[in-house]
């Protein structure tokens, strides 16, 4: 199941692409809706990769059950986020919060610690795809 997941985000990703360079006939025979294209975080930061090691994709899908919440965190790759189901509550501190539901598609903030809360009833599912370097922390603990 772990593949297909991966080969979903991936295919997405590609389907994306396509988008933009398909001329008419393809978007008749494979169309395709763009859910997200930005070059800012939902902290409105500049997006900013990793510049050492090779490139490496991870995607993941991070499961809050109800009630629970993550860690204080922040991001040192990437890191697109897609909800699958339930509905997340981003805590960004000064920056304020914001709720997400199935659909919502973002690139989440990178140098702004933040916690995601499941305030609901049933679990929450993100698709996560961290786009950094071999080696590089995706996830990075806030040490307070």
């Amino acid at each position: 199941m772990g593949q297909a997941l991966i080969r979903a985000a991936l295919l997405t990703a590609m389907a994306m692409t396509f988008t933009l360079a398909a001329p008419a006939w393809a978007q008749n025979a494979y169309p395709t809706v763009d859910i997200l294209s930005t070059g800012k975080t939902i902290a409105d930061e500049d997006i900013k990769y990793p510049t050492t090691g090779p490139a490496h994709i991870t995607a993941s899908i991070v499961t809050i059950m109800p009630g629970a919440e993550t860690i204080l965190h922040q991001h040192g790759t990437p890191m697109f986020a897609y909800i699958q189901e339930g509905v997340v509550t981003v805590d960004y501190g000064t920056k304020g919060k914001q709720t997400y539901k199935p659909g919502d598609a973002f690139m989440e903030a990178m140098a702004v610690t933040h916690r995601g809360m499941n305030l609901g009833t049933v679990p929450v599912k993100i698709l996560a795809v961290y786009m950094g370097a071999a080696g590089s922390n995706n996830v990075v603990l806030d040490k307070k």
